[in-house]
């Protein structure tokens, strides 16, 4: 007897009275409105699924303190009218190690002017030392390793004898002199140098590799000619253009139009799109100057799984000018990409989500379709139901 007057007076707390089998009424428009409900029920639940298994990615900001240490510049950059016997490349940074024909860990392949391959990628500047022409000249060489040339009043200590064309810009370029007239140069003429030159004169030049560069701000670009020091002090891109030697080249006519394939600084994180990825420029006119000012942010990746990847995101601003002397501006053709550092690194994390986060989620779909749903059609049902009521009325009068 107790047990039910106990069970009788939980039962006024029902939040969910239920009624009559009898007394239930099944309507077309309430079949509609929960076919309707149920689809997107199904719909927000495959969302909040997707959302739940993608992992989360924190963002934290803090004070840069790996200073020091080599930073790597991945390239990858297309010159379709400057062949690469023609082409510098030259890096410095603002602590003073400064690196002339960086290309010890760059490489240059020869691309006719449609973009075929001629050669296998060389270091060299020349061109394939395979073929007849570069054979001809080893074999030269060994035949008169015995013999010391003159470097044309630019012996030094180290570089006493010039037997090869290249010795002699090398002793050039280390006493600052402009290497003007190639054909002057005995050793230039009997290696045919200038007759190189003029073979790939119609060709282009894909230049793609890394530098590993000290982490501090810096700059490194391509140019027509070598770069050589003048006063004994390299001139920074910041400042003043690295001196080159342009003579044997004719610089106002290049033509730098340039695609940018791939550049990144850092280790490459997969799927991510750097700003210069892609970048296509054609020159429309000569002795062109493009400058890429970078800003890089040092950035560490810490995967879900506990490897941590250190690399930099960057921006990038782009301005272009033509340096002959009709412009009045001053400056050297080429491609040259200024880079600094932000002093702040950024850190993303990965985690995965919170499972009570889904699980509420989930109640929050279903409760509120159902809610919204169980409202559409009480409104439904009563509004069929007072116009069916007036239809009658009107039918009795």
């Amino acid at each position: 007897m107790q047990t039910n007057e106990w069970a009788a007076k939980l039962r006024r707390f029902d939040a969910y009275p239920k009624t009559l089998d009898d007394f239930r009424v099944k309507t077309f428009g309430g079949a509609a409105v929960t076919i309707i409900s149920g689809f997107f029920m199904i719909l927000l639940f495959v969302s909040e699924l997707q959302y739940y298994l993608t992992l989360e990615v924190t963002e934290e900001l803090f004070v840069d303190t790996s200073r020091g240490e080599k930073m790597r510049i991945n390239i990858d950059i297309l010159f379709h009218k400057v062949p690469c016997a023609y082409l510098s490349i030259d890096a410095m940074d603002i602590a003073g190690e400064q690196q002339i024909d960086v290309d010890h860990n760059l490489f240059k392949r020869r691309m006719d002017l449609q973009g075929n391959i001629l050669d296998e990628p060389e270091k060299e500047d020349l061109g394939d030392p395979s073929d007849e022409f570069m054979q001809a000249i080893k074999k030269l060489e060994n035949k008169t390793a015995d013999v010391c040339e003159s470097c044309y009043g630019a012996e030094t200590e180290d570089l006493k004898c010039c037997n090869t064309c290249e010795d002699v810009r090398e002793a050039y370029r280390r006493k600052g002199w402009a290497f003007n007239n190639p054909d002057t140069i005995e050793q230039c003429k009997r290696e045919g140098w200038s007759e190189k030159l003029k073979q790939q004169k119609n060709e282009g030049c894909q230049v793609y590799g890394y530098l590993e560069v000290n982490k501090v701000a810096g700059n490194f670009h391509f140019a027509p000619g070598k770069s050589f020091q003048q006063h004994h002090v390299h001139v920074s891109c910041f400042y003043h253009p690295i001196v080159h030697d342009l003579q044997p080249f004719g610089g106002e006519k290049f033509n730098l139009s340039h695609h940018v394939n791939h550049l990144s600084f850092g280790t490459d994180i997969p799927g991510r799109v750097n700003p210069l990825d892609g970048h296509m420029v054609a020159a429309k006119q000569g002795s062109m100057m493009y400058q890429y000012f970078v800003k890089i942010v040092p950035t560490i990746y810490k995967k879900i799984s506990g490897q941590e990847v250190r690399t930099n995101q960057f921006s990038v601003t782009k301005h272009q000018k033509q340096v002959t002397a009709s412009s009045g501006e001053q400056g050297l053709p080429g491609v040259f990409v200024l880079y600094e550092l932000s002093p702040m690194m950024v850190q993303f994390t990965e985690k995965q989500r919170s499972f009570m986060h889904f699980l509420t989620g989930v109640c929050a779909i279903v409760g509120g379709v159902f809610t919204v749903a169980g409202l559409i059609d009480s409104l439904i049902y009563h509004s069929a139901r007072a116009i069916q009521q007036k239809i009658d009325l009107g039918k009795a009068s």
